[in-house]
């Protein structure tokens, strides 16, 4: 059951892939990823139950210690986080569009969940730090009004955390577009 969700980044690719094994033996959990991303960091990301995802994130922690550089546990997260970190969102139609891109994976995991709870929209996709240079981006799409009460709960998690890089919000993209994105 995917109701909760947790990440671990650390600074050692080593101490990472240890992390995620003893993550993975501590509890019944799914390793939704696991792997080495830039700069030269690792990235754990995990889904289930909450009481299973709390008890793995513990452990984790513990076994992390200093080169742990950044955590998240969102004990109910929305359903749409997971097909869009997975990239399996079937949108059909795009509204109005907006990106909003972070410093950190997993500030980008906790704003597009302050994003999909805030209002009615749609989770295009999730992007974490491959690629990226560490960074996370989020693509959210729907009726404008609502794209619009979304970015603003989405900032304030950036913002608060000191990860906004930048958003912005296109109330109607090009028609080509949508491919691109979809």
């Amino acid at each position: 059951m995917r109701e909760a969700i947790g990440v671990i980044e650390t600074i050692s690719i080593a101490v990472g892939v240890a992390v995620a094994d003893e993550m993975a033996k501590t509890a019944d959990i799914e390793l939704l990823e696991a792997s080495a991303i830039c700069p030269g960091k690792y990235l754990i990301l995990i889904a289930g139950d909450v009481e299973s995802v709390n008890s793995s994130m513990t452990r984790g922690i513990e076994v992390g210690g200093d080169v742990i550089v950044d955590t998240l546990f969102i004990p109910y997260v929305h359903p749409q986080v997971f097909p869009a970190i997975l990239a399996a969102t079937d949108v059909e139609q795009l509204g109005a569009l907006c990106v909003v891109e972070t410093f950190t994976a997993a500030t980008s995991i906790l704003a597009a969940d302050a994003a999909a709870k805030a209002a009615r929209i749609e989770l295009v996709e999730i992007r974490l730090a491959k690629g990226l240079g560490g960074k996370g981006f989020f693509v959210m799409t729907g009726e404008l009004f609502e794209v619009e009460a979304a970015h603003e709960a989405a900032l304030k998690i950036a913002r608060d955390g000191g990860t906004l890089v930048r958003s912005v919000v296109i109330p109607r993209p090009h028609g080509d577009l949508a491919p691109k994105v979809l």
